[in-house]
């Protein structure tokens, strides 16, 4: 006798595809993954590793920079090549040769200044300070003048005479310049310390003109209280702003040009 089919034999199952479709999503994003994995490689390793390749198989060095430079087997490696230096014109090379033989001259002006005010310089009456502009002799007023009087003393024509002997063999500007402390004065000849300070100043121009420093070479100044060294408000600072300065100045004044043309 022939058995009746069930109901469940008839019924056909439509849900398979959802297997093969998952396991396929599975896949891809496996895939994915992979790729990720793949792109995110430390850029920092991976040039490190190409650059030792490339430097095992071609023979290469890297510079600083990461520039590579080609060694050819069996040579030393060539430097970089240096920088040309800008040609020195000629009127550049003269200029440079006569700041060094000012410079030298200046130098040799120095050292004979030193060697006739010696004795006043090791008694602490005279410094000699070299500036930018050239050598300063800073003289104390004690040496040179009374108190509130612009006649030198014996002592100081003797010095300043054997000084403008040595200024008188160079062709350097020299200025003179005359400085008190600020004791008020006031006298019928010198009515404030002005006056005081630019007679003493010239009084030195005028040793150092009959000495034979020409006069062209020659600036008196006085400043008077304005330019101290030290406070005014005890006995050695005071005097040692009373000074006299004698600059030798490097630098010679240039020709002036009429800018009013």
């Amino acid at each position: 006798m022939r058995r009746k089919k069930s109901l469940s034999d008839d019924h056909e199952n439509h849900e398979r595809w959802l297997v093969s479709y998952a396991d396929f999503i599975t896949l891809l994003f496996a895939f994915f993954v992979v790729m990720y994995a793949i792109s995110s490689v430390n850029e920092g390793k991976y040039r490190v590793l190409s650059d030792s390749l490339v430097s095992a198989f071609k023979n290469t060095q890297t510079q600083s920079g990461g520039k590579p430079v080609i060694v050819v087997q069996g040579t030393p490696v060539q430097p970089p090549a240096p920088l040309p230096v800008p040609a020195i014109t000629p009127e550049q090379r003269q200029e440079e040769e006569k700041k060094a033989k000012t410079k030298q001259q200046m130098k040799t002006v120095a050292g004979d200044i030193t060697k006739v005010l010696q004795p006043l310089i090791t008694e602490g009456k005279v410094k000699l300070i070299e500036t930018s502009r050239g050598v300063t002799i800073e003289i104390n007023d004690s040496i040179l003048f009374p108190p509130g009087q612009a006649k030198l003393q014996t002592i100081s024509v003797t010095a300043l005479g054997a000084l403008a002997q040595v200024l008188a063999s160079s062709d350097f500007p020299v200025t003179i310049e005359g400085h008190t402390d600020n004791t008020p004065i006031a006298t019928a000849q010198y009515p404030s310390n002005w006056e005081l300070s630019a007679v003493r100043a010239t009084t030195v121009l005028r040793l150092f003109n009959d000495a034979g420093v020409s006069a062209e070479r020659l600036t008196a100044i006085g400043y008077g209280e304005t330019r101290p060294l030290e406070t005014n408000t005890t006995p050695d600072g005071r005097s040692r702003n009373r000074r006299v300065s004698i600059l030798i100045d490097s630098n010679r004044p240039e020709e002036g040009k009429d800018i009013t043309d």
